[in-house]
């Protein structure tokens, strides 16, 4: 991840960037000769500053991204479908997990049960391990 100090710089180029392409859709509606002219110079000028610290200040800040969306958007794909897909993945193999999960509790449950009724000698063994599994102990 990128630093916020980073990130906070990239955002106030950014923000001047803009401002100076204000600055000159402003003047070029106000066009007036050679004062607005002058200050439309300037203003470049200002711009081809703010965009060359833009371009370095980027450079400096770590931009890694999966192989997959560098490869999705190069065949002109949108990366929102990419990021669609992928939550849907998750959501789907998170349900798989919850499933498995269930069954192996519903699994504990049942056995602890069969084994109470099989070794009640063991009764209090089978409790701790249930109740220490994150179960209810059978009755």
């Amino acid at each position: 991840m990128a630093s916020t100090d980073g990130l906070d710089e990239v955002d106030a180029q950014l923000k001047a960037v803009i401002d100076n392409l204000y600055m000159l859709i402003c003047q070029a509606h106000e066009f007036r000769g050679t004062q607005t002219q002058e200050a439309m110079t300037f203003e470049i000028k200002r711009l081809i500053q703010n965009l060359l610290a833009l371009c370095q200040t980027a450079r400096t800040l770590p931009t890694g991204l999966p192989q997959e969306i560098i490869e999705y958007v190069e065949r002109s794909r949108n990366p929102d479908i990419y990021t669609r897909e992928f939550v849907e993945l998750v959501q789907r193999l998170n349900q798989q997990l919850k499933g498995r999960s269930q069954a192996f509790a519903d699994f504990r449950d049942i056995l602890a049960r069969e084994m109470t009724g099989a070794l009640p000698d063991c009764k209090e063994d089978i409790k701790m391990v249930v109740e220490s599994t994150g179960g209810n102990p059978p009755v």
